[in-house]
């Protein structure tokens, strides 16, 4: 009797113990759960470090349609990163730093680099209101209507040039920006001895 009190006694705290440690490992298990749910890391980070380098003129002259897209191609080695003309030679070495890799020559395939700052300017007079500026121009800084005038939003011009194209009556035109504090950079050496030998 003593024997098979025992026996009882110990299959209890076995099975308390088992009740116990399975309810432990369900408990972990949603706490795993519902951390991995509310931490997830959305995307690859090292896209969004990419894109923060990048112009964000949306111009394509990257072969791709937009900076995101670039900066997806750059991450998975599709794309080198002298692709990008808006950005020049400092996006080109803000990328070799965060990739540690060597920097290289803006591809000329691509385009090459303004000097300044560009914004699209509509002759207002010339417009016949087509539209074609304003589907093409991809952060929407074209207003008008169909049939009606159309004129650039400066503040939401990227300089991209992809209007200019498609406009039947060549009345889209690219100015240069005015420096101001915020846009302004020191002339590169090359570019002050081209202006001296100009003069």
């Amino acid at each position: 009797m003593n024997q098979c009190f025992r026996t009882t006694l110990w299959n209890n705290d076995k099975f308390e113990a088992l009740l116990v440690s399975g309810a432990l490992e369900a408990a972990y298990g949603l706490l795993l759960g519902y951390a991995a749910i509310r931490f997830r890391v959305q995307g690859n980070p090292v896209v969004d470090e990419i894109d923060a380098r990048l112009p964000q003129t949306q111009c394509a002259q990257c072969g791709y349609p937009g900076c995101r897209p670039y900066a997806e191609a750059v991450a998975d080695g599709r794309a080198d990163i002298n692709q990008c003309p808006p950005g020049g030679e400092a996006t080109i070495l803000a990328l070799a730093d965060l990739l540690d890799r060597d920097p290289k020559p803006l591809n000329p395939a691509n385009g090459e680099e303004k000097s300044s700052p560009m914004v699209a300017w509509i002759d207002e007079d010339a417009c016949i209101g087509c539209t074609l500026c304003i589907q093409a121009c991809p952060v929407d800084a074209i207003l008008g209507a169909q049939k009606q005038m159309h004129t650039v939003i400066r503040q939401e011009c990227t300089g991209c040039e992809l209007c200019v194209a498609p406009c039947p009556v060549d009345c889209i035109h690219m100015l240069a920006v005015d420096a101001r504090p915020e846009t302004w950079t020191w002339p590169r050496p090359e570019q002050t001895a081209a202006e001296a030998d100009a003069r």
